[in-house]
């Protein structure tokens, strides 16, 4: 299930002052259903037979995918995956892999495989470019306050934990996907998010990768 191809900045990486990088982008909050509708309570069975089946070889046994290329899933926010693959289905998110794979889902299965995704645990990761890091954690922080960046942090938390329903966890995703999500909201490429563009429209290239390598390496 590849999911995010081209992958931010929580993206991400998507999500307003730098929220979904990785993974990220704001979830806009829902209205409570009618206390007379019934939602299906997620089956974590199935989540797992079908995250097998279908996401695994891009995204890991665990979610904890081994590929830089592509996002590691384990405890993301499941209104977050949900999010994404209802919008990959719909092609508000453009990627030809994950259309195809979202397509065949029902909304019970995309709920499945979200919450079983969440239940397990994130692998840590690390920072690679070690002269970006402290650029890279001046704009997680601070953001760039001439330029009306705002900081990373003020959504996505201190240690990128996110928040559930509304911004993404981003706290050691793979440095390369957060930023391949941050350009492609620059450049127009994924715009899901309107936020997320117009942060990321703001960054130049040393700037992505140094804030992509800081949260590769956040815990």
């Amino acid at each position: 299930m590849k999911l995010f191809a081209t992958s931010l900045l929580a993206a991400l990486l998507a999500v307003p002052a730098m929220s979904s990088f990785a993974a990220g982008e704001a979830v806009p909050v829902v209205a409570a259903a009618p206390a007379s509708a019934k939602v299906a309570k997620p089956d974590l069975v199935k989540g797992d037979a079908t995250f097998t089946a279908v996401c695994a070889a891009c995204h890991g046994a665990d979610g904890n995918s081994g590929t830089p290329a592509y996002p590691k899933l384990a405890q993301q926010h499941p209104e977050y995956l949900i999010k994404q693959l209802q919008e990959f289905k719909s092609g508000k998110r453009k990627n030809a892999i994950m259309m195809g794979f979202a397509t065949a889902l029902s909304e019970d299965d995309m709920r499945n495989v979200a919450y079983w995704a969440t239940s397990k645990k994130a692998k840590a990761g690390f920072a690679k470019e070690k002269d970006l890091v402290t650029l890279g954690e001046r704009i997680y922080r601070g953001g760039i306050g001439d330029r009306q960046i705002a900081a990373c942090a003020g959504c996505h938390g201190p240690t990128g934990a996110g928040l559930p329903v509304q911004y993404p966890r981003l706290s050691g995703q793979h440095s390369e996907y957060t930023a391949a999500q941050l350009t492609a909201y620059r450049d127009g490429v994924r715009n899901n998010n309107i936020a997320m563009s117009q942060v990321a429209a703001k960054l130049n290239d040393k700037e992505i990768r140094a804030v992509a390598d800081y949260i590769a390496g956040l815990h």
